[in-house]
């Protein structure tokens, strides 16, 4: 199913609400499973939390550039 509405979109020209719609759900996919990795990695071992807090923010923040960089193309109507 998805590999046909990707064919159908580049087939007719993709839009910036493409580009943002898949840019923006990669980015949160990516958001969700590090903050999951994140409290399992706190639950196995508490002693952690300053380092892998300070990880986490710094890859979630990493992936939510991605969600920024599909805005600025759909802006330009790529």
């Amino acid at each position: 199913m998805l590999p046909t509405i990707i064919a159908e979109a580049v087939a007719a020209g993709v839009t910036g609400s493409f580009t943002l719609g898949v840019a923006g759900a990669g980015s949160a996919i990516g958001i969700g499973l590090i903050g999951a990795r994140m409290v399992e990695a706190i639950g196995r071992n508490p002693g952690t939390l300053p380092k892998v807090l300070m990880i986490g923010i710094l890859t979630i923040a990493l992936a939510e550039a991605i969600a920024i960089f599909g805005l600025i193309f759909a802006f330009q109507g790529r």
